[in-house]
Order: C-alpha cells, then sequence, then structure tokens
C-alpha cells in the first residue's frame, strides 16, 4: 500500500506527519511558501510556491499526481480541493472540511445554526459603521476575529470603546485571503480551554483522545497537558458536539476540536481539520498513539482499534524573542537534558521572527502524578533553551 503523498504547509506538525507517515512506508512530496521548512527536511521531494495561487496548486499536483493530499495549514486556495476530488485525489479528511473550516462564517454557521452546538453569540461585519452596530448588540467585551485567519493572526478582545477601530483595523489588515469580513463574538467567561482530539476513520467508529487542556496567549498555544480536568458529564457534551460536527464535514483523519468549559456548561469554539498545535503534548508519550501516527493510520486507511491514555503529560513552547534572517543558534540543550522524564523538539526552522515557535519541551509522569507538576518540569526544560542568545517570551 505505498501511497503518494503531498503535504501542503511543512512546519512543525507537518513534519512529525512526515514521519509518521514515512515510517509506514510511504513517499511524501512536502510544500510550503519557503524552502527548508521543518518537513521538508525530512521528505522525499519538495516544493516552494505560493499556497494561495490556484494556478500554482494546480501544476504542482498535475506533476507530481499525488495519491493523497494533506493539508497541514489554512493558507491554501482550498477551493481547488473540490476539483482534485473529482480527480480521484483523496483530500484529508475532505474538500468541504478543509473549505468550512478556512471560514469562520461556514464553520460557526454550520455549528450553532445547522448543527444546534452551544457557541458564543455571534455577528458579522464588513463595514466600520456594521461593526460598531454590532458590538452595541454584543455587548462588551467581546472577541473580533478576522473572517479569515489562523494562530490569532488580526484577533483581538474589545474591552472599551477606545479599543474599537484599533480592532476593527487589526481584523482587516491580518486577515487571509480577499475576504474582507470579521465575526465579533461574546466574550465568554470560561473556567477552561480543552482540546479535544477526534478521530475519525474510513472503516471505523469515531474515536477520542484523552481531553488536553491548554494555555493561550496572543491567540496562539504557549502550553498543554493531558489529560485536563473535566467531568464527565461535560466530557460527553464535547464528545456530542465533535461527533456532529466531524460526521458533517466527513472523511478520515484527526481533528482539533477547542471548546470553552464553564459553569453553564460546554460551549464549542474552533475546528481545525489536521493535527493539532496542543497536541504536541502526545509527543511525551502520553498516548498509545501520538496524534501524527493516528492521523497517519487514519489518513492511509489502517484500523484504529483504540486510544489509550499511558501516562500524564506536558509541553511547553519555546518562542522566538526577535527576528533574524540567518540560521537560529540554539544554546542550553545540555542543562534542559538533565531533567528526568522530559524530553524537547527542536523544529528546525529556518529563521526567526518575534514569537515565532523554534521548539517544544516535554514532560511525562505516571497517571498519579498531577499534571501541575508536570507543566511544571515542561516549563523549567523550556526556560532552559535560548534561541540567538535569548530566552524564550513564553517563560
Amino acid at each position: 500500500m505505498n501511497k503518494k503523498i503531498m503535504l501542503l504547509g511543512s512546519g512543525e506538525l507537518g513534519k512529525e506527519f512526515v514521519i509518521a507517515v514515512k515510517r509506514l512506508g510511504q513517499y511524501v512530496v512536502a510544500v510550503d511558501s519557503y524552502n527548508h521548512a521543518p518537513a521538508m527536511q525530512v521528505a522525499d521531494e519538495r516544493e516552494v510556491i505560493n499556497m494561495l495561487d490556484g494556478a500554482e496548486l494546480d501544476r504542482i499536483v498535475a506533476k507530481h499526481q499525488p495519491d493523497i493530499i494533506v493539508p497541514e495549514v489554512e493558507a491554501i486556495r482550498t477551493e481547488q480541493f473540490y476539483n482534485y476530488e473529482t480527480q480521484g485525489i483523496q483530500v484529508v479528511p475532505s474538500a468541504k472540511a478543509a473549505n468550512f473550516t478556512m471560514n469562520r462564517k461556514q464553520i460557526r454557521d454550520l455549528a450553532a445554526k445547522e448543527l444546534g452546538l452551544r457557541t458564543a453569540n455571534y455577528l458579522y461585519a464588513t463595514t466600520l459603521e456594521e461593526f460598531k452596530q454590532a458590538i452595541d448588540q454584543i455587548g462588551l467585551p467581546c472577541v473580533v476575529k478576522p473572517i479569515m485567519s489562523s494562530s490569532g493572526k488580526g484577533q483581538s478582545v474589545v474591552r472599551t470603546a477606545d479599543d474599537i477601530e484599533k480592532a476593527w483595523e487589526s481584523a482587516m489588515t491580518q486577515g487571509r485571503g480577499k475576504v474582507q469580513e470579521v465575526i465579533i463574538e461574546e466574550f465568554i467567561r470560561f473556567n477552561s480551554e480543552i482540546t479535544l482530539l477526534a478521530v475519525t476513520q474510513q472503516n471505523g467508529p469515531t474515536l477520542f483522545c484523552s481531553a488536553i487542556g491548554h494555555r493561550q496567549e496572543r491567540g496562539d498555544y504557549m502550553e498543554s497537558w493531558q489529560p485536563a480536568l473535566i467531568s464527565e458529564a461535560d466530557l460527553q457534551s464535547a464528545q456530542d458536539m465533535a461527533a456532529k460536527i466531524t460526521k458533517a464535514l466527513k472523511g478520515a483523519g484527526i481533528w482539533g476540536v477547542e471548546f470553552f468549559l464553564t459553569d453553564a456548561g460546554v460551549y464549542f469554539s474552533e475546528l481545525s481539520p489536521r493535527p493539532h498545535d496542543t497536541g504536541m503534548v502526545t509527543l511525551a508519550g502520553t498516548q498509545n498513539f501520538s496524534e501524527f501516527e493516528l492521523h497517519a493510520r487514519a489518513v492511509l486507511g489502517l484500523p484504529i482499534p483504540e486510544i489509550t491514555l499511558e501516562r500524564n503529560g506536558a509541553s511547553y513552547v519555546v518562542l522566538a524573542a526577535s527576528e533574524n534572517a540567518g540560521q537560529p543558534v540554539y544554546d542550553g540543550l545540555k542543562e534542559a537534558a538533565a531533567f528526568s522524564e522530559t524530553d524537547f523538539k527542536i523544529f528546525g526552522k529556518p529563521y526567526t521572527k518575534q514569537y515565532r515557535r523554534m521548539a517544544v519541551a516535554l514532560a511525562y509522569a505516571d497517571k498519579t502524578t498531577s499534571t501541575d507538576v508536570v507543566r511544571e518540569r515542561a516549563k523549567q526544560v523550556a526556560s532552559k533553551i535560548t534561541v540567538n542568545g535569548e530566552q524564550s517570551p513564553s517563560v
């Protein structure tokens, strides 16, 4: 069962996925907008293109004739995927999933209006006047996001009237694609956030990983831990919602479904139809299969009989403090490696920019050990690693 897989987006998540499918004997073409991206370093071939250029996408698909296309990022001309499916190419998890999750309007309307999932109240705006009217209706504080973006780009919290025009400008200039529209969401006062990794199979039931807790800054993840503290009732509610939305979007693969846990219950927040950054905690051996191994098996149609929690774990990111076009230099690795029951992964990115994720620290312990203890150990490991002589802003 040798397949040619085209990976669109070749960051650190893609790198781990390539390692997983290479161990299963597959051939990989890694694609990104810059050369020497992490996944390119372990793939069979590479292409450097603007993935938002539909003609360029068509060109490399025709050139390589992949059996499977696996998107790793959202900055892709995903409309092309429908055509690739008609050509008999497997799009992961599906062309519909890739297109809907690229656009917050589509995914939020599907979740709230069609499937009846509990979400924050929300409105859309295409002009500053509509934006101000929507904020009046939603109330302050509220969360503003571009319809199309990722990793927190263009996202902000409007707390006072003074924040309104700045939030509008940020959302308009940092969104992706040609869609000039924003979503205004009710600010949910949550107790915690979780990521629920759901695995849909080609011929098998949908499976769920143990819930992952996470903390974000600037709309991007800083640390995650598994298992998260969640009641059985809330877990069942989250699993039910994840099953509904993944079934509606169709296809096989791993999905990162984010939820808010509140006193009033569980709220659906976001959805990614691919390995999730918070799921890097599974590289600490918390499960019988990491999220990347699960994605690989689901994509290839290999059965996944079960997902088991083997031990508790935590991850903590190492960020670049500033921009540097040269090859990054890492120090403190001996000190970081000296901690017991820990590990770290250097992603191999060829240059830095402020707050760019460059590595991840991992820690683990048996299931009787508090995740707070494991989280602190992961943070300590991250604090030892410097990039270009600068400590990570995350620690």
